[in-house]
Protein backbone atom coordinates (compact mmCIF):
# COMPACT_ATOMS: atom_id res chain seq x y z
CA UNK A 1 0.00 0.00 0.00
CA UNK A 2 1.25 3.46 -0.95
CA UNK A 3 -0.04 6.78 0.39
CA UNK A 4 -0.92 9.89 -1.59
CA UNK A 5 -1.88 13.42 -0.59
CA UNK A 6 -5.09 14.79 -2.13
CA UNK A 7 -5.87 18.44 -2.74
CA UNK A 8 -2.56 20.04 -3.75
CA UNK A 9 -4.39 22.68 -5.88
CA UNK A 10 -7.36 23.55 -3.70
CA UNK A 11 -8.07 25.72 -0.67
CA UNK A 12 -4.92 26.86 1.13
CA UNK A 13 -2.78 25.27 -1.59
CA UNK A 14 -3.73 27.93 -4.13
CA UNK A 15 -0.95 29.87 -2.41
CA UNK A 16 2.14 28.76 -4.38
CA UNK A 17 4.36 28.73 -1.30
CA UNK A 18 1.88 26.63 0.69
CA UNK A 19 1.48 24.18 -2.20
CA UNK A 20 5.23 23.82 -2.64
CA UNK A 21 5.83 23.38 1.09
CA UNK A 22 3.03 20.81 1.34
CA UNK A 23 4.38 18.80 -1.59
CA UNK A 24 7.94 18.88 -0.20
CA UNK A 25 6.69 17.76 3.20
CA UNK A 26 4.77 14.89 1.61
CA UNK A 27 7.84 13.85 -0.38
CA UNK A 28 10.07 13.96 2.69
CA UNK A 29 7.52 11.92 4.66
CA UNK A 30 7.61 9.17 2.04
CA UNK A 31 4.29 9.82 0.31
CA UNK A 32 4.07 8.28 -3.14
CA UNK A 33 2.05 11.01 -4.86
CA UNK A 34 0.15 14.30 -4.67
CA UNK A 35 -3.25 14.70 -6.35
CA UNK A 36 -5.20 17.60 -7.79
CA UNK A 37 -8.92 18.22 -8.15
CA UNK A 38 -10.75 19.88 -11.04
CA UNK A 39 -13.85 21.91 -11.73
CA UNK A 40 -13.45 24.66 -14.31
CA UNK A 41 -16.65 26.28 -13.05
CA UNK A 42 -19.32 25.34 -10.51
CA UNK A 43 -23.01 26.31 -10.33
CA UNK A 44 -24.04 29.30 -8.25
CA UNK A 45 -26.29 28.94 -6.35
CA UNK A 46 -24.98 25.50 -5.46
CA UNK A 47 -26.96 22.56 -6.82
CA UNK A 48 -27.39 19.17 -5.08
CA UNK A 49 -24.80 17.39 -7.23
CA UNK A 50 -22.10 20.06 -6.75
CA UNK A 51 -19.43 18.75 -4.34
CA UNK A 52 -18.20 22.15 -3.14
CA UNK A 53 -19.39 25.79 -3.17
CA UNK A 54 -18.75 27.74 -6.36
CA UNK A 55 -16.46 30.19 -4.54
CA UNK A 56 -14.01 27.43 -3.54
CA UNK A 57 -10.54 28.38 -4.88
CA UNK A 58 -9.28 25.73 -7.30
CA UNK A 59 -6.19 25.97 -9.52
CA UNK A 60 -5.88 24.39 -12.96
CA UNK A 61 -4.42 20.88 -12.47
CA UNK A 62 -1.68 20.90 -15.11
CA UNK A 63 -0.48 24.38 -14.17
CA UNK A 64 -0.45 23.51 -10.47
CA UNK A 65 1.48 20.29 -11.05
CA UNK A 66 4.07 22.07 -13.19
CA UNK A 67 4.65 24.38 -10.23
CA UNK A 68 4.93 21.43 -7.84
CA UNK A 69 7.35 19.69 -10.21
CA UNK A 70 9.80 22.58 -9.81
CA UNK A 71 9.80 22.20 -6.02
CA UNK A 72 10.05 18.40 -5.68
CA UNK A 73 12.28 15.62 -6.96
CA UNK A 74 10.63 12.21 -6.70
CA UNK A 75 6.97 12.41 -5.68
CA UNK A 76 4.49 11.52 -8.42
CA UNK A 77 2.14 14.19 -9.71
CA UNK A 78 -1.45 13.06 -10.28
CA UNK A 79 -4.52 14.70 -11.73
CA UNK A 80 -7.34 13.43 -9.59
CA UNK A 81 -9.19 14.03 -11.86
CA UNK A 82 -9.35 16.05 -15.10
CA UNK A 83 -12.88 16.14 -16.53
CA UNK A 84 -11.90 14.84 -19.95
CA UNK A 85 -15.04 15.45 -22.10
CA UNK A 86 -14.81 19.16 -21.28
CA UNK A 87 -11.33 19.35 -22.82
CA UNK A 88 -9.88 19.36 -26.32
CA UNK A 89 -7.65 16.27 -26.07
CA UNK A 90 -5.18 17.56 -28.66
CA UNK A 91 -4.44 20.59 -26.48
CA UNK A 92 -4.56 18.50 -23.31
CA UNK A 93 -2.04 16.02 -24.72
CA UNK A 94 0.45 18.88 -25.03
CA UNK A 95 -0.28 20.21 -21.54
CA UNK A 96 0.13 16.83 -19.88
CA UNK A 97 3.22 15.88 -21.89
CA UNK A 98 4.71 19.19 -20.76
CA UNK A 99 4.13 18.28 -17.10
CA UNK A 100 5.69 14.85 -17.64
CA UNK A 101 8.76 16.40 -19.30
CA UNK A 102 9.19 19.14 -16.68
CA UNK A 103 8.88 16.57 -13.87
CA UNK A 104 11.24 14.06 -15.50
CA UNK A 105 8.48 11.48 -15.92
CA UNK A 106 6.38 11.79 -12.77
CA UNK A 107 2.89 12.44 -14.17
CA UNK A 108 -0.12 10.25 -13.41
CA UNK A 109 -3.07 11.16 -15.64
CA UNK A 110 -6.35 10.72 -13.79
CA UNK A 111 -9.54 11.46 -15.71
CA UNK A 112 -13.29 11.34 -15.28
CA UNK A 113 -16.40 11.91 -17.38
CA UNK A 114 -17.99 14.54 -15.12
CA UNK A 115 -21.46 14.75 -13.62
CA UNK A 116 -22.56 18.40 -13.24
CA UNK A 117 -24.81 19.57 -16.13
CA UNK A 118 -24.34 23.29 -15.43
CA UNK A 119 -20.58 22.94 -15.76
CA UNK A 120 -20.91 21.32 -19.18
CA UNK A 121 -23.39 23.96 -20.33
CA UNK A 122 -21.03 26.81 -19.39
CA UNK A 123 -18.21 25.18 -21.37
CA UNK A 124 -20.34 24.41 -24.42
CA UNK A 125 -19.89 20.66 -23.92
CA UNK A 126 -22.75 18.22 -24.45
CA UNK A 127 -23.53 16.55 -21.14
CA UNK A 128 -25.38 13.62 -22.72
CA UNK A 129 -22.36 12.73 -24.88
CA UNK A 130 -19.78 12.85 -22.12
CA UNK A 131 -19.19 9.09 -21.99
CA UNK A 132 -18.60 8.69 -25.71
CA UNK A 133 -16.37 11.77 -25.84
CA UNK A 134 -14.36 10.49 -22.89
CA UNK A 135 -13.74 7.13 -24.55
CA UNK A 136 -12.64 8.75 -27.79
CA UNK A 137 -10.49 11.38 -26.09
CA UNK A 138 -8.52 8.69 -24.25
CA UNK A 139 -7.65 7.13 -27.60
CA UNK A 140 -6.68 10.54 -29.01
CA UNK A 141 -4.27 11.06 -26.12
CA UNK A 142 -2.72 7.60 -26.54
CA UNK A 143 -2.28 8.27 -30.26
CA UNK A 144 -0.61 11.65 -29.81
CA UNK A 145 1.65 10.31 -27.08
CA UNK A 146 2.79 7.15 -28.85
CA UNK A 147 2.29 7.19 -32.64
CA UNK A 148 5.23 8.02 -34.87
CA UNK A 149 2.88 9.77 -37.32
CA UNK A 150 -0.28 10.56 -35.31
CA UNK A 151 -3.61 10.38 -37.12
CA UNK A 152 -7.14 9.87 -35.90
CA UNK A 153 -10.55 9.60 -37.54
CA UNK A 154 -13.26 9.47 -34.90
CA UNK A 155 -16.73 10.79 -34.28
CA UNK A 156 -15.57 13.88 -32.41
CA UNK A 157 -11.89 14.30 -33.34
CA UNK A 158 -10.04 13.97 -36.62
CA UNK A 159 -6.47 14.81 -37.58
CA UNK A 160 -3.65 13.65 -39.84
CA UNK A 161 -0.40 15.03 -41.19
CA UNK A 162 0.61 16.47 -37.81
CA UNK A 163 2.98 15.78 -34.96
CA UNK A 164 2.90 16.69 -31.28
CA UNK A 165 6.22 17.18 -29.55
CA UNK A 166 7.61 16.64 -27.04
CA UNK A 167 6.39 13.18 -26.25
CA UNK A 168 6.00 12.28 -22.56
CA UNK A 169 9.10 10.97 -20.82
CA UNK A 170 7.26 7.85 -19.59
CA UNK A 171 6.88 5.07 -22.13
CA UNK A 172 4.61 4.18 -23.69
CA UNK A 173 2.84 7.06 -21.92
CA UNK A 174 2.01 8.29 -18.40
CA UNK A 175 -0.27 5.96 -16.42
CA UNK A 176 -3.95 6.54 -17.23
CA UNK A 177 -6.25 6.31 -14.22
CA UNK A 178 -10.01 6.35 -14.81
CA UNK A 179 -12.09 7.82 -12.00
CA UNK A 180 -15.74 7.30 -11.19
CA UNK A 181 -18.09 4.95 -9.39
CA UNK A 182 -20.82 4.42 -11.99
CA UNK A 183 -21.02 1.18 -13.97
CA UNK A 184 -19.82 2.89 -17.18
CA UNK A 185 -16.87 4.41 -15.30
CA UNK A 186 -15.86 1.04 -13.83
CA UNK A 187 -16.08 -0.60 -17.24
CA UNK A 188 -14.07 2.24 -18.80
CA UNK A 189 -11.35 1.78 -16.19
CA UNK A 190 -11.08 -1.93 -16.93
CA UNK A 191 -11.20 -1.44 -20.70
CA UNK A 192 -9.02 1.65 -21.13
CA UNK A 193 -7.17 2.38 -17.91
CA UNK A 194 -3.98 1.41 -16.18
CA UNK A 195 -5.76 2.11 -12.90
CA UNK A 196 -9.02 3.18 -11.27
CA UNK A 197 -9.64 6.00 -8.80
CA UNK A 198 -12.52 6.26 -6.37
CA UNK A 199 -13.07 9.53 -4.53
CA UNK A 200 -14.52 9.97 -1.03
CA UNK A 201 -15.58 6.35 -0.61
CA UNK A 202 -16.41 4.55 2.60
CA UNK A 203 -15.63 0.87 3.01
CA UNK A 204 -18.98 -0.36 1.68
CA UNK A 205 -18.77 1.83 -1.41
CA UNK A 206 -15.19 0.73 -1.99
CA UNK A 207 -16.19 -2.94 -1.79
CA UNK A 208 -19.05 -2.35 -4.24
CA UNK A 209 -16.77 -0.64 -6.75
CA UNK A 210 -14.12 -3.36 -6.53
CA UNK A 211 -16.86 -5.92 -7.14
CA UNK A 212 -17.92 -3.96 -10.24
CA UNK A 213 -14.35 -3.83 -11.51
CA UNK A 214 -13.93 -7.56 -10.99
CA UNK A 215 -17.17 -8.30 -12.84
CA UNK A 216 -16.07 -6.16 -15.77
CA UNK A 217 -12.77 -8.05 -15.93
CA UNK A 218 -14.57 -11.39 -15.75
CA UNK A 219 -16.78 -10.26 -18.65
CA UNK A 220 -13.70 -9.92 -20.83
CA UNK A 221 -13.39 -6.13 -20.93
CA UNK A 222 -9.73 -6.08 -19.89
CA UNK A 223 -7.52 -6.13 -23.02
CA UNK A 224 -5.28 -9.17 -23.18
CA UNK A 225 -1.73 -8.52 -22.04
CA UNK A 226 -2.52 -5.50 -19.86
CA UNK A 227 -1.04 -5.32 -16.39
CA UNK A 228 -3.43 -5.81 -13.46
CA UNK A 229 -5.60 -2.78 -12.82
CA UNK A 230 -4.26 -0.70 -9.92
CA UNK A 231 -6.58 0.90 -7.39
CA UNK A 232 -6.48 4.35 -5.78
CA UNK A 233 -8.97 5.44 -3.13
CA UNK A 234 -9.50 8.71 -1.33
CA UNK A 235 -11.34 7.41 1.76
CA UNK A 236 -14.36 9.20 3.16
CA UNK A 237 -13.95 10.64 6.64
CA UNK A 238 -11.13 10.32 9.12
CA UNK A 239 -8.86 7.29 9.14
CA UNK A 240 -7.65 5.21 12.05
CA UNK A 241 -5.36 2.15 11.99
CA UNK A 242 -8.30 -0.28 11.85
CA UNK A 243 -10.03 1.44 8.93
CA UNK A 244 -6.73 1.67 7.06
CA UNK A 245 -6.29 -2.09 7.54
CA UNK A 246 -9.79 -2.74 6.23
CA UNK A 247 -9.24 -0.60 3.13
CA UNK A 248 -5.98 -2.44 2.53
CA UNK A 249 -7.72 -5.80 2.91
CA UNK A 250 -10.23 -4.79 0.23
CA UNK A 251 -7.41 -3.71 -2.05
CA UNK A 252 -5.61 -7.02 -1.58
CA UNK A 253 -8.51 -8.97 -3.04
CA UNK A 254 -6.74 -8.59 -6.40
CA UNK A 255 -2.97 -8.73 -7.04
CA UNK A 256 -1.01 -5.49 -7.38
CA UNK A 257 -3.87 -3.24 -6.26
CA UNK A 258 -3.06 -0.46 -3.84
CA UNK A 259 -4.81 2.22 -1.77
CA UNK A 260 -5.61 4.87 -0.26
CA UNK A 261 -4.84 7.70 -2.71
CA UNK A 262 -2.16 6.63 -5.05
CA UNK A 263 -1.27 4.76 -8.08
CA UNK A 264 1.44 4.14 -10.53
CA UNK A 265 3.03 0.96 -11.61
CA UNK A 266 5.76 2.34 -9.80
CA UNK A 267 -4.52 8.09 -6.47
Amino acid sequence: MKLGLYGINIGACIDPEVAAASARAAEEAGFDSVWTAEHVVLPEPRTPESPIPANTPLLDPATALAHIAAHTDTIKLATGIIILPQRNPVVLAKELATVDVLSHGRLIFGLGAGYIPAEFAALGAVFEERGARTDEAIEVLRTLWTAEAPSFDGRYFQFAGIDAQPRPIQKPHPPIVVGGMSTPALRRAVRQGDGWYGFALDLDATAACIKGLREAEQNGLRPEGRSPLEISITPAGLLDPESVRRYADLARTEPAWSQPSRRRRPP
